[in-house]
């Protein structure tokens, strides 16, 4: 039996990452607001401030979509100056085929970038060709195949100039309604990870990710559990903790329809005892998001 699989390799064990790392808004405060007009253009406008550094950065995007010709075309610009800019085409050429370009320009720095991507998708097959115009050019190809809930998906860099392979990793997992289990090998398989998703009730779930990189100088396996519950059909809570002793909280509320606050704390309970610590062993933050 097939199943619908993930756009990217790196998606496999999806549900145990969203887990362990969003809506933990520890780094700084942030603001997202999204709006829509009757034309389908869609504006978006995110900001953050860097508790560490104090810095504020932004971004201000515009999308139109015209689905009757599959046609999206994004516009970014960021407080940086980088200027990006996206043109998607799906199912015009061929059903399930989606041809991306997405282009970066940084005046300042006299930086541009260009990446021409194409996408082929099925119910049980989900595969990517990648060309980076302007570096290399390098070209990237990655596959997802699944069936019977078994998932398997592979990726690798081409550096046309060179004639060499520069990156390759995998991935192999399993997933069910109420459970995944996901391998990764990464880093020209150099560094291991495996994680594990569980939804054990529809207000409870919990998982866990295992790293093991061969490279390191410290060696061991570094490990994060964590665990998400709903409170009610507004607001939830999701705790996690690593092997390094950094004790994470978030909690997130949906305070009326597109409106909804998040606030992470994060704690090194190895430095309790620290009196100066301060924010480099302890962080909060806090992010707000406006969709109407």
């Amino acid at each position: 039996m097939s199943q619908a699989v993930p756009p990217s390799w790196k998606d496999l064990g999806k549900s145990s990452s969203d887990l362990l790392l969003k809506d933990y808004p520890i780094q700084g405060t942030s603001l997202e607001v999204k709006t829509l007009t009757p034309s389908n253009v869609a504006f978006k406008v995110a900001g953050i401030k860097d508790d560490k550094s104090g810095a504020i950065n932004g971004d201000i995007e515009g999308k139109y979509i015209d689905f009757k010709n599959g046609l999206t075309f994004t516009q970014a610009w960021t407080t940086t100056n980088l200027l990006r800019t996206q043109l998607e085409l799906e199912n015009q050429i061929a059903k399930g085929l989606k041809l991306d370009l997405a282009t970066a320009l940084n005046p300042a720095k006299a930086s541009k970038s260009a990446i021409l991507t194409a996408i082929y998708k099925q119910p049980s097959l989900h595969t990517r060709a990648t060309v980076d115009l302007f570096k290399g050019p390098t070209f990237t190809a990655d596959t997802v195949v699944g069936r019977d809930g078994f998932l398997v998906g592979a990726e690798a860099s081409y550096d046309v100039l060179s004639g060499a392979i520069t990156r390759y990793a995998g991935a192999v997992g399993f997933s069910a309604p109420e459970y995944a289990i996901t391998v990764h090998g990464l880093g020209n398989l150099s560094t291991f990870a495996a994680s594990y998703y569980h939804k054990v009730s529809k207000d409870v779930e919990a998982g866990a990710k295992a790293v093991y990189d061969t490279k390191s100088t410290t060696g061991g396996v570094s490990l994060e559990v964590g665990a998400k519950t709903y409170l009610d059909n507004a607001a939830f809570v999701k705790a996690k903790i690593n092997n390094a002793g950094v004790l994470a909280l978030g909690y997130t509320q949906a305070l009326r329809p597109g409106v909804k606050a998040s606030f992470g704390l994060a704690i090194d309970t190895t430095r309790l005892n620290e009196p100066a610590a301060g924010q480099a062993a302890h962080k909060v933050g806090a992010a707000f998001t406006f969709n109407a």
